[in-house]
């Protein structure tokens, strides 16, 4: 049996031996591509070299791509467990021609490496191609020799691949396997294919054409070659087995699940389909956090969460109530860390982030689950309307995906369009509830704007003035000719040096003036690229079309807010040093006032640890290095060691900031000349904004140092109230807090004896009833601790008795209730507490021999008191 280790192993070294480059798998998040959610394919790490857009010095490539579908267009999820070849994560094994061989070469190379190194055997592959494609049917036919009788021409629904509805596209041909008679299914193209016999285990896509808007297709100059094989489905073939899961690439897994629940796989069908779950769901998590992404309630991030719930939910159906599931990760790196040595490095990070996760989801997955119980139970259908599901996912974090999961076990179904409806009807709710600020609604405006106009010049990296026309003005959203005083807009220059609000910095403040008229710019904003618009009200004079103004940026608000975004790259560079690698920059606000920052951490940060960021950052600062900026192509700047911003996109040229030998970013914000000229740096806060996620707040500058004198005036203020010095305040606040405590002590003991004091006297208050002995009295100067002390010794006292004792302070009354043990089976000491308490406008409970309560009307308190010896005889019958 072939390993799938070394299935990886000799695909690798098969296309190495044909002169390919082998290149390293790209991350899950595709890198400067916004269109996808995560890489689904092998070639989307070569995509703008299929485009035309990037070069690469070997014309051939190979690649084993760890890939996701688990969101957006494609989206495996609700299947996986219940299928034998439905993964979230998987792994592709992709070879690839950059203009170099073409269909002969790609279809020989396949051929050679199933039969020859793989050693299947001819009779068990079965052949499609497009129906059209005359070319590579000849050369499966005629060169490899392949039977006739296991070929097929397909249509183009299957057999013809394209990047989007124009640019590259061509014919492809499969290479399916035929796991034999005894499997229900028709060959590829036969009215039985979708049964389970043949499985698809390789597509080689030829791009050969180029397809305009119209439809028309043009031969590429320089055709090329795209295939997929995935490893799962490899590895079942090559293993002997039908169904993925059987293979060595899980079943580690599903059996470390299942030691994890103490259940055997195979026992129960049911179980089964948790534990296969549970071994895809690792795999995904796993690598996805590895590669930067964190649970969240949008985007990759929310995809993450929904599939750990899911996971979750799963772990419970076996039994699983504590944390369990970061449990699956050692073992995941014991088999996937020689392929991937970045899950090893990863896997304390891991194991937090899941951890954290679960801990937060079992705090609500019991009420939601009560809760689609409980709508299910009042249902007439077999459908879960939609507004429940929707109530589900807002009130108790319940993806839809989840639901409809629990709801396909029960035999029911969801009302997706329903949900849908409620989900856009809140969106819609949301918008209404937006007041606006002058700023413009609709994105369109800004766009027929744009495409009107050239590129606004920004000149704001040089200066902080500049003469500027007038290009085109807004009021309430919409264009007009001119602006009058007194009046709120939106103005346009075709050069400016004010900076708009993007990449976490606060847009500039200042004025536009002219002769006899000045509009206040309260915020600028990039809505595009190329167009910075300033937002305001015209103060004076009169502002029309094609006026010269002379825009001039508040420069202590620029200077203050640079500081901030240089200390910005030096936090982030310090909280890598200090706190490891995975810290990740997870959004940040750039303001004159402060900095805040958000980055991927797991626990809070200890004191020691903030106080050595903090030195690090002013070591920096007194270091007084350079801060230099220069454009250069994305791929240099990469390769030059710059971090990028997670999940940002970027153009094929990038603005570089290097603070010294520190810090290098990619970044579009406006900063420091010298390093030196932040001055200070504090930070003021660290927390929690979300789980994984952890917050700094600082300030830098001027605002550092108000801060530190506003923190010695404090300091000041309370070392003269203590009578000490600021240097012995500390010391003399720990002989004010034991003083205390001792205080404290002595008063509890003073209590204890009023207590017992009064305790001997109430006893001999106590009515005897029907033979037992009852006492309902008030302690002076009590607390709900003495109370319980001095019943304790009224019980042990009075032997067989039914006790209530009561203490006020203000208007707050505390009650205790204790029966003896004789006397449980006919007294209750909740029942016997709220009697008293109910007349209060309190309500207790507790044990059958001791409860509590409480109430807010001490005036009502002896007459209350006065019922208990009825209610006991009546309850002695």
């Amino acid at each position: 049996m072939m390993r799938a280790a070394e299935i990886r192993r000799s695909f690798l070294e098969f296309f190495a031996s044909q002169g390919h480059e082998i290149v390293p798998s790209s991350p899950l998040v595709p890198r400067n591509d916004p269109t996808l959610l995560f890489t689904n394919a092998g070639m989307v790490q070569f995509k703008d070299v299929f485009l035309g857009l990037d070069k690469r010095d070997n014309p051939r490539a190979v690649s084993v791509q760890r890939c996701m579908r688990a969101g957006g267009k494609h989206n495996d999820l609700e299947n996986v467990g219940y299928t034998a070849r439905h993964h979230t994560f998987f792994e592709m094994l992709g070879n690839f021609s950059f203009g170099d061989y073409f269909k002969r070469d790609a279809i020989r190379f396949a051929w050679t490496l199933l039969t020859d190194v793989f050693k299947l055997p001819p009779e068990r592959l079965w052949v499609t191609v497009f129906e059209e494609d005359a070319e590579a049917a000849d050369i499966w036919l005629k060169e490899i020799g392949v039977d006739p009788a296991r070929f097929s021409r397909i249509g183009a629904k299957d057999n013809f691949w394209s990047m989007g509805d124009t640019g590259p596209c061509g014919p492809c041909s499969e290479i399916f396997y035929d796991h034999g008679p005894h499997i229900p299914g028709g060959p590829p193209g036969s009215p039985d294919e979708d049964g389970d016999r043949y499985v698809e285990i390789w597509n080689l896509v030829f791009m050969q054409y180029d397809r305009d808007a119209s439809g028309k297709l043009t031969p590429l100059p320089k055709p090329s070659v795209d295939t997929g094989m995935g490893l799962e489905r490899l590895a079942a073939v090559l293993q002997g087995v039908h169904n993925n899961y059987d293979t060595d690439l899980f079943q580690p897994l599903i059996q470390a699940a299942a030691q994890l629940a103490g259940r055997r796989y195979g026992d129960d069908p049911k179980m089964d389909v948790s534990l296969r779950v549970l071994a895809d769901h690792i795999r995904a998590c796993s690598f996805l956090i590895t590669d930067g992404v964190m649970p969240s309630n949008e985007g990759r991030g929310y995809v993450l969460r929904r599939i750990i719930r899911r996971a979750i939910r799963h772990g419970h159906k076996l039994g699983l109530r504590d944390t369990f599931f970061y449990r699956l990760v050692a073992p995941l790196c014991e088999h996937m860390g020689e392929a991937y040595p970045e899950l090893v490095a990863a896997r304390q990070d891991v194991e937090r982030v899941l951890t954290l996760e679960e801990e937060r989801f079992n705090e609500t997955l019991e009420l939601g689950l009560k809760h689609l119980d409980d709508v299910i139970a009042q249902m007439g259908g077999t459908i879960i309307p939609g507004d429940a599901v929707f109530k589900l996912y807002d009130t108790y974090g319940f993806p839809v995906d989840l639901t409809a999961d629990i709801a396909r076990e029960r035999g029911l179904a969801v009302d997706e369009a329903g949900f849908e409806a409620a989900m856009a009807e809140q969106k819609s709710r949301s918008r209404a509830a937006w007041a606006g600020s002058g700023e413009v609604k609709s994105e369109k405006v800004y766009h027929d704007l744009r495409a009107r106009m050239q590129p606004v010049e920004f000149l704001g990296y040089e200066r902080l003035d500049a003469e500027a026309a007038v290009v085109a003005l807004l009021r309430d959203g919409e264009p007009v000719e001119r602006l009058r005083a007194g009046e709120a807009g939106v103005v346009v220059l075709d050069r400016t040096p004010f900076y708009g609000e993007s990449g976490g910095q606060v847009g500039d403040q200042g004025a536009l003036l002219w002769d006899g008229g000045r509009f206040a710019v309260d915020n600028t904003q990039k809505p595009l690229p190329d167009l910075i618009t300033h937002l305001g009200t015209l103060e004076a004079g009169e502002l029309r079309i094609g006026d010269r103004v002379t825009a001039h940026v508040d420069e202590a608000a620029r200077l203050d807010t640079a500081y901030n975004h240089s200390a910005t790259h030096l936090l982030h560079e310090a909280l890598k040093r200090v706190l490891g690698a995975h810290v990740k920059q997870m959004g940040s606000l750039v303001m004159p006032e402060r900095l805040r920052f958000d980055f991927a951490h797991f626990t809070a940060m200890t004191p020691d640890e903030l106080t050595a960021v903090e030195d690090l950052v002013n070591a920096e600062i007194r270091a007084n290095a350079d801060a230099e900026t220069a454009v250069m192509a994305l791929e240099e700047a990469m390769a030059s060691g710059a971090a990028a911003l997670f999940g940002e996109k970027y153009g094929e040229e990038v603005r570089v900031v290097r603070m010294g030998g520190f810090s290098s970013e990619l970044c579009g914000g406006t900063h420091v000349r010298r390093v030196g000229d932040i001055g200070l740096f504090r930070i003021v806060s660290e927390g929690g904004v979300a789980a994984g996620v952890r917050r700094i707040e600082a300030v830098t500058g001027r605002h550092a140092l108000a801060y530190v004198r506003e923190r010695e005036t404090a300091l000041r203020q309370v070392a003269e109230l203590m009578k000490a010095t600021p240097q012995d305040a500390a010391k003399r606040l720990e002989g004010l807090l034991e003083q205390n405590r001792q205080l404290e002590k002595e008063l509890e003991q003073l209590k204890a004896k009023s207590a017992a004091s009064q305790g001997a006297s109430l006893a001999e208050q106590a009515r005897e009833v029907k033979g037992i002995k009852v006492l309902a009295a008030r302690l002076e100067g009590a607390d709900a601790k003495t109370l319980r002390s001095t019943l304790d010794q009224l019980k042990d006292k009075l032997g067989s008795a039914a006790i209530v004792l009561a203490a006020v302070e203000g208007e707050k009354v505390s009650l205790v209730a204790g029966v003896s043990k004789d006397l449980t089976d006919r007294i209750k000491a909740g029942e016997l507490v709220n009697v008293v308490a109910a007349p209060l406008g309190g309500k207790g409970g507790g044990r059958p021999d001791m409860a509590q309560a409480g109430g807010s009307h001490p005036d009502k308190l002896p007459d209350a008191l006065a019922q208990v010896p009825g209610w006991v005889e009546s309850r002695l019958g």
